[in-house]
């Protein structure tokens, strides 16, 4: 059989404003493409160690145990149950959107007995009801989303550091869609282990997943009775290839290192307050437009994710028709709704480098036209209520 050899690939421009990935800072693709080096060269060794460095700050910690794993941001959150978690260990989960349930469900792989509470979807988790479907029991761990994805809900960190104490817990946190959007601050917090992905709020491409262990989680899988059961994420393993050591374990993901390398970077040259205030200020003005348009956003607005907003489908609108349409005409995409939004709701993200006025009053305009050839009309000017908030 002879293989006809495709033609080199160009993919479309398009106008990256869904839940992930986000669009990538030009200079982000420029580090990407620079030339690749060995994983034990000398100069490599200087970039993991700036890349360390950086993601502490961004993560508001001063953990040893900071570090981007090779994998997306799913290999993050396996890499803390499969470190963190034993067969027999007691997990208490919130879960509001997907990934509260996907945590849940990688937990139980992990052998342990998961005691799940459960949120309204767009809504957050609540402490006390996690509190009290414990009774007092003792935990091994409690996990959370931060910011859940499938919804656009942010959940205050603060009420769960007291709760995990109360139970002997460690906390561990989904920060997936936060990292770089909004502030953690995982020390302030109390946060024992953290997790995250690329392709957020950082702006670089999916494949790299950071990750943070506080001195109490590593005192945990130093203690463990059996070792971790995926080598490839064994924590201790890796920690020795980014630590003195430098050890080898598998052949790192060079150029995405590179990438993160320079991400981190704009984030820190903007200034994390700065960065948080742009997401947030634009989310607003996002929302102000939508809300003029006559479309409803199912999240509270005190607990709205600054970088991914949930829109309710109107009635009479079709919900692949509009996103089909807003790709051909205007190589814009949004995404879709999931679970209990499936069908139901879009989900608008304006992250990193993808967060700026020219996409807010972009995104408005298409969504605008599209929705008016469909039948529906506007209750006021979203362009107008937009530009009010932008300044």
């Amino acid at each position: 059989m002879t293989l006809s050899v495709p033609a080199p690939l160009v993919p479309p421009a398009r106008v990256l404003l869904g839940p992930g990935p986000s669009d990538v800072a030009p200079s982000v693709l420029r580090a990407l493409a620079a030339p690749t080096v060995g994983h034990l060269d000398p100069y490599f060794l200087g970039v993991m160690d700036e890349v360390r460095a950086m993601l502490r700050a961004v993560f508001g910690t001063k953990n040893t145990i900071t570090m981007p794993m090779s994998g997306t941001g799913s290999a993050g959150m396996e890499t803390l149950f499969v470190n963190l978690i034993e067969p027999g260990d007691r997990v208490l989960v919130g879960v509001h959107g997907v990934f509260g349930g996907r945590m849940a469900e990688v937990a139980r792989r992990c052998g342990a007995e998961v005691v799940t509470v459960s949120a309204p979807w767009g809504r957050e988790i609540d402490a006390d009801a996690m509190r009290a479907a414990a009774k007092g029991q003792r935990f091994d761990a409690i996990a959370m989303v931060h910011a859940e994805t499938s919804t656009g809900v942010l959940t205050p960190l603060a009420p769960f550091r007291a709760l995990a104490d109360e139970l002997g817990a460690l906390f561990l946190v989904d920060a997936v869609t936060s990292l770089g959007g909004v502030p953690i601050d995982v020390d302030a917090h109390g946060v024992d282990a953290i997790y995250s992905g690329t392709q957020k709020c950082l702006s670089c491409p999916p494949g790299l997943a950071p990750v943070s262990l506080s001195e109490r989680a590593m005192a945990k899988l130093k203690s463990r009775k059996i070792r971790p059961q995926s080598w490839y994420l064994d924590l201790e393993l890796i920690g020795s290839y980014w630590g003195s050591e430098r050890a080898y374990h598998h052949t790192a993901p060079i150029n995405m290192l590179y990438g993160i390398h320079e991400a981190l970077r704009l984030a820190l040259e903007e200034g994390l307050d700065a960065r948080f205030a742009r997401h947030a200020r634009h989310a607003k003005a996002l929302a102000a437009g939508l809300q003029a348009l006559g479309l409803e956003l199912p999240v509270p607005e005190g607990s709205r994710l600054p970088p991914l907003t949930l829109v309710a489908i109107p009635e009479g609108i079709e919900d692949a028709p509009v996103r089909k349409a807003l790709l051909q005409r205007y190589g814009i995409e949004i995404g879709g709704g999931l679970g209990d939004f499936k069908g139901r709701a879009w989900r608008i993200g304006l992250m990193g480098s993808g967060s700026t006025p020219r996409n807010v009053l972009l995104c408005l305009g298409a969504l605008h036209g599209t929705l008016a050839a469909m039948g529906w009309k506007a209750k006021g000017d979203p362009i107008a209520a937009a530009i009010a908030l932008l300044g």
